[in-house]
Parts: C-alpha cells; sequence; structure tokens
C-alpha cells in the first residue's frame, strides 16, 4: 500500500486519519452550510417586525476554560491527544528499577555492553574543561565557523520526535542521550563511527521532557517525563526511579552541586523539591508559584538557592529557602515584556546575570512558530561564552542559529545536502567545539 515502511502507530494513525476525512466527506457538511444560508436570506428577507429575543436554551454554549476543565495545554504531550498506541505494542513501563536493556531485546547485546563499558570509562575520567566566558567574540566565530556537518555524524537515535538531550562531558569521546514524545532514551556514540554506536531503552511511558548528566558524576543520566523522574546509573546497569508524579512533570533542575536535590515543576504550575537520598518517589516539598502553567525551571549558576520558572507569559526569580506550602509564594523578580506564551528561559553559564527567553512573540525578529508538530524551540547558552546562545529556527535553508545577548546574528549551521530539517533542541558541549542537533523524527546532527 506504500506504507511498509511506516511502523505500526503511524500506519494505525494514517488510517484514523484517513477514515475521520472519509466521515465528514459523507455528512457533507458544505452543502448543508450552503443550504442553510439560502433559507436564512429567504428568512430574513420577509421578516419586517422586531425579532423576538433568544430563548435560554437557544443561546450558544459559552467558551470554558481548559484550565477550569482540568484539560492538558495544547503543548503538554500527553499520547492521548492523538490516537493512542496499541497496549500489545507499547506496553507501560511499571514502577521502580528497570534493567538498561535496549527495546527488543531480552538481554544486553555485545554491542550494548560494548555501549555502556564506554559510558562507564569515560565517566571515571574526569573532565578539566576549557576557560569558559571568554570575551573573545573574533575567536569564538572562527570556532563556529571551524564546526562542520558530515553524513556519517547524522543518525536516527529514537524513534519518535526529539524532546530532550544531553552531551556527555567526556573530551575524548563524544556520547549523546536524547529522548523522544514515546518515553524512549536513545544514547549514540558518536566517537564509535558504526551502527553498532545507538541503543534505544524505553524508562518512561511519556514524552521524555528534560535530561541532565549529572554534574557531579557522569555515570548517571537523569531524564523526566510526565509522570517520573529517573537516574540511568550505567555503573549498576539500571534505570533507577527517583519521582513519581501525576502525569504533569515539565522540567527538572539541579539545586547543589553534588546533584542530590533538584527543583522540580509541574504543567499546571506548582513546583516541588526532590531529595535523592530520602527513601521513596514523593517529594519533600511541593508549592504554588502562582503560575498557570511552568514549563522550566533553571537554577542560578552560582547561587544555587535562586531558581528561574518560565510559564504562560511568566518569567520570574525564585529563592527556594522562602518557598512554603501555607503561604503565597512571591518572585524576588519578574521579567515583563512577553505578550504570549513563554517556552523556556534560562540563566547564563558562567555568572547568571542574564537570562535568555524564547517566547510565541518573536521579539528578537526570529521565527518561533513552531506548530503542533515540532517540539518548541529552547534556546540554550553555550557553556564556553557567557555571552551567546544557540536556537533552533524556521528558516530556509534549514539551520541552526547562534545569537550575541545583544541580539546580533553571529553564525548560521546549515548544510544543505545534509541537514533539511527543523532542529527544535539543541545542545552543545561544556568544553568542546560540538553541537548537536534534534528533530522531529528522532534524526541526530553532530556539527
Amino acid at each position: 500500500d506504500g506504507n511498509s515502511h511506516l511502523s505500526a502507530y503511524e500506519r494505525k494513525r494514517l488510517k484514523n486519519i484517513t477514515e475521520n476525512a472519509k466521515f465528514f466527506a459523507a455528512l457533507k457538511l458544505h452543502e448543508s452550510a450552503a443550504r442553510l444560508n439560502q433559507l436564512t436570506t429567504k428568512r430574513q428577507s420577509r421578516v419586517t417586525k422586531r425579532a423576538k429575543p433568544k430563548k435560554v436554551e437557544d443561546e450558544p454554549a459559552r467558551r470554558r476554560s481548559m484550565r477550569l476543565l482540568r484539560e492538558p495545554p495544547l503543548d503538554v504531550p500527553l499520547l492521548d491527544t492523538f490516537t493512542r498506541p496499541e497496549a500489545e505494542e507499547y506496553p507501560q513501563v511499571p514502577g521502580g528499577p528497570l534493567p538498561m536493556v535496549p527495546e527488543d531485546q531480552a538481554k544486553s547485546s555485545k554491542w550494548t555492553e560494548a555501549l555502556l563499558s564506554t559510558w562507564r570509562r569515560i565517566s571515571e575520567v574526569k573532565a578539566e574543561g576549557a576557560e569558559r566566558g571568554t570575551p573573545d567574540i573574533k575567536r569564538y566565530q572562527e570556532s563556529l565557523r571551524s564546526m562542520v556537518l558530515r553524513e556519517e555524524n547524522i543518525r536516527k537515535v529514537v524513534k519518535s520526535r526529539v524532546c530532550s538531550m544531553a552531551i556527555h562531558p567526556s573530551e575524548s569521546t563524544i556520547l549523546v542521550a536524547a529522548g523522544d514524545k514515546l518515553g524512549h532514551v536513545g544514547l549514540w556514540n558518536v566517537s564509535c563511527g558504526t551502527e553498532e554506536g545507538a541503543h534505544t531503552f524505553i524508562p518512561h511511558n511519556f514524552h521524555v521532557n528534560c535530561m541532565h548528566f549529572s554534574p557531579c558524576n557522569p555515570a548517571h543520566l537523569l531524564s523526566l517525563s510526565n509522570d517520573t523522574l529517573r537516574c540511568g546509573d550505567v555503573t549498576r546497569a539500571v534505570f533507577d526511579e527517583i519521582c513519581r508524579g501525576e502525569e504533569n512533570l515539565s522540567c527538572f533542575d539541579f539545586l547543589d552541586e553534588n546533584a542530590c536535590t533538584v527543583i522540580v515543576s509541574r504543567w499546571d504550575g506548582p513546583v516541588a523539591v526532590v531529595d535523592r537520598r530520602t527513601p521513596g518517589v514523593s517529594s519533600e516539598l511541593s508549592v504554588d508559584i502562582g503560575f498557570r502553567r511552568t514549563r522550566t525551571v533553571h537554577v542560578h549558576p552560582v547561587n544555587k538557592q535562586y531558581f528561574l520558572a518560565a510559564g504562560s507569559t511568566d518569567v520570574c526569580v525564585f529563592d527556594v529557602r522562602y518557598l512554603r506550602k501555607t503561604k503565597e509564594n512571591k518572585p524576588l523578580s519578574s521579567l515583563t515584556g512577553h505578550t504570549k506564551s513563554v517556552a523556556s528561559a534560562y540563566f547564563s553559564p558562567v555568572t547568571g546575570s542574564r537570562v535568555v527567553t524564547v517566547c510565541a512573540d518573536d521579539l528578537l525578529r526570529h521565527n518561533n512558530n513552531t506548530g503542533r508538530w515540532l517540539t518548541r524551540f529552547r534556546a540554550i547558552w553555550d557553556p564556553k561564552q557567557e555571552r551567546c546562545f544557540v536556537v533552533g529556527s524556521m528558516a530556509q535553508p534549514r539551520q541552526i542559529e547562534v545569537f550575541q545577548d545583544t541580539g546580533k546574528l553571529l553564525h548560521s549551521f546549515h548544510n544543505v545536502d545534509c541537514l533539511g530539517s527543523v532542529c527544535s533542541i539543541n545542545v552543545l558541549h561544556p568544553s568542546q567545539s560540538i553541537l548537536v542537533g534534534g528533530n522531529s523524527s528522532g534524526r541526530l546532527h553532530v556539527f
């Protein structure tokens, strides 16, 4: 039928779309609307007296708020928004620890063991890191221009749309992790250079909204989905469960250098503090910060008690020490000016004296309107440069753009032969000139 290359889920979804189109065509809505307009016109021409007031039952139903109806916002990635895959094909991931075994495998293969062994080995070597925050913009631009994309550095790592990524800090091996909208986590050893360098795991049921390698132990990969926060510990080859929510977790960040405590945000507004050292999978504190929606949280790089929260049109700084359940939690500072929904907000990497936000109002004269089929853009600071950040673009040819904090465009990463899609999610290596872009089909591009 010409669709043999599609997965079972994609074929079922295509079938549903086709059947729905036939159903609406059978209703002949356009013909009915035309006849109704003709009748209305004739009736209005005959009416000479004042129209009677409408009855209460004839009035159209008022539009109800999705928030009051407790419906998820459009950008909350629930599989139920579309056709949910069959349970037999996508079984639910159980709670508790899960073995680090790839999808469709009863046990790890030799190639998987090689990948995990590489991850363990490079995590034992402490990365020295390059000097950060250099003010030499010209030298920085030269390093950007030297970065290229080759065909061998493109790989489909996860099955579906990339929602988050993380890159290992190793200076000898390029190891990238990607999370997609089906709850899959893919690991790719780019330096391997063979087909066996990428493997996919299923530690989650829903979109993997956020991922970070632990800042103190890169043998740990933390990933957050709508309902759970897990830690992939490669030394034990297991995905531990740290926190379980109510299918509305959106983002997390570390509150200390030891990565023992994290701040977690929820799609419906509140934030929670989770201590990894305590038993159980519940949070230590959950509070309302006055947001109708919270998409991202980010901790200040120097003063760890401060965190930045981004929501509908809100971007605020809070002090975690003064969060209380019993009273209104007011922000220390509010960054006003956005008129539409804010997708993300992050402190600059060295001093935290700047904040970069992405909003649907295109304030940088930058097309951020991705629509519902692409992951929303997130502008991220380059950890090697205090004043520059990277963000995806809707421009043609497809590209990833680097801006200075003044709004000046410094460089555009593009390759008409190798990059033909929008990279909504990007990640930069903390010390090397490496950029990874992820697209809506699960493909990663490494410059």
